[in-house]
């Protein structure tokens, strides 16, 4: 099953400024993040407002069965970028969508804002 990183692109963080900035946050973000996946089994989407606008920029890591996770308050920087990828790949990885902890990358850490299970099947 393929595990997907949905990045909102319209993320905007405190202190963001069109006249400077040409991309929002989450338009950064999301082209690091989309580099990184990049090979390596876990695919990537974007969308228009995930509705965490107070902890911008936000991701949501997800797979079809599986634990899925929202995630919020990263810098559109490379080192972001790579630990949300590192933890989707193992959530990939992972036959329920859980990762252990002692698994999850630094980066992630303090970063989780909402566990969705999935729906229940045949209904």
């Amino acid at each position: 099953m393929t595990t997907w990183i949905t990045i909102c692109d319209t993320c905007k963080r405190e202190g963001w400024d069109p006249e400077t900035q040409p991309q929002t946050d989450g338009e950064r973000l999301a082209a690091l993040i989309e580099e990184r996946a990049e090979g390596s089994g876990v695919r990537t989407r974007r969308v228009s407002c995930t509705m965490g606008c107070e902890r911008a920029c936000n991701i949501i890591v997800q797979g079809v069965g599986k634990i899925g996770y929202s995630l919020g308050k990263f810098d559109p920087v490379a080192e972001d970028a790579e630990a949300i990828v590192e933890y989707a790949s193992k959530h990939a990885a992972s036959e329920t969508g859980q990762v252990p902890f002692r698994e999850w990358p630094q980066g992630v850490k303090g970063h989780f804002v909402s566990r969705h299970v999935p729906p229940p099947e045949g209904e």
